[in-house]
């Protein structure tokens, strides 16, 4: 097991150093930060000075050697917009995108299993079809329709809940509501199918024939032995919140890190786009070895 860990670490770090080195060269393609931070009728020469205080005026194979040797040293450079240390921005951020995404993933992971073990059991009857039906619709919606739905609804019409901020309770649930409904409808159908699988294995057989009521034969017999492809997806779609929230954060203005990102790439703030990035790499490597520690705790035949 710890072989497979130090594997895994290994190709974090080859993916993290290739990220580093895409994202670097690429945001430098986005244009010039003094066009942006400078009057428009800057002269050409405070615009060079601009440049060279902050390091823009050497080739770019210099630059990312220089950010590669600060970031050794696990300096991450300055914001040019906030005149902060980029990371501190960042994880400012990052809080906020952590805990959208840990509430909905709880919500998600919980209503999921019940709805997709109750369905499983009860295969072909019309709640397993209302929860198929539930998990095709939660599946192919996209994330931006729902949300633009959710404000016209709930916040224009009815005037219930606010369209933006973070103040109240009732900020957050637009957004973890939006971002709710994709995962919940893909993680469903898959604990349907591998429960549907494990119910018809020989071992629930002979549990209910020795008279084991439903509820144990469904959340101790056999939901642990369907949990390794739900696992997977569950670490999927946790990656794909961290990752992707950026459409629902911009919409609704939250504070999270994928809002950060795409004001930064808008801003050519260097610094924050590449702490932002490897921030968020980082969290999602740890979640994947998190998940792999999760299948040798669940199936022995991993951990040799």
């Amino acid at each position: 097991m710890n072989g497979m860990l130090g594997k895994r670490a290994i190709s974090s770090l080859v993916s993290l150093l290739a990220l580093i080195v895409l994202v670097f060269f690429l945001s430098r393609l986005t244009g010039d930060p003094a066009a942006l931070y400078l009057p428009v009728d800057a002269s050409e020469a405070m615009r060079e000075n601009f440049r060279e205080i902050h390091g823009l005026n050497d080739p770019v194979i210099v630059q990312f050697g220089r950010y590669l040797g600060d970031l050794v040293q696990l300096d991450f450079g300055e914001s040019l917009r906030k005149a902060r240390p980029a990371i501190d921005v960042v994880l400012e951020a990052f809080v906020w995108t952590l805990w959208l995404a840990l509430i909905t993933m709880t919500l998600v992971t919980v209503a999921a299993i019940i709805v997709g073990s109750v369905a499983a059991f009860h295969v072909g009857r019309p709640f397993d079809r209302f929860a198929s039906v539930l998990s095709l619709i939660g599946a192919s919606a996209p994330d931006f329709w729902i949300a633009i739905i959710g404000i016209v609804v709930f916040s224009v019409s009815f005037g219930w809940l606010p369209t933006s901020g973070t103040g109240t309770i009732w900020h957050w649930i637009l957004p973890i509501s939006v971002l709710f409904v994709r995962p919940f409808g893909l993680i469903l159908q898959v604990v349907r199918g591998s429960m549907i699988t494990a119910l018809g294995s020989p071992y629930v057989k002979t549990a209910r024939a020795k008279g084991v009521k439903n509820r144990p034969v469904i959340f101790v017999h056999t939901l642990r032995n369907a949990m390794l492809p739900v696992i997977t997806v569950i670490g999927d779609q946790a990656a794909a919140l961290l990752n992707g929230a950026v459409v629902v954060e911009t919409i609704f203005g939250f504070p999270g890190v994928g809002k950060l990102m795409i004001d930064s790439i808008l801003q050519r703030d260097f610094n924050v786009i590449l702490a932002a990035i490897m921030v968020t790499a980082v969290a999602i490597f740890i979640m994947n070895i998190l998940i792999d520690i999760a299948y040798a705790l669940l199936d022995p035949r991993i951990r040799t």
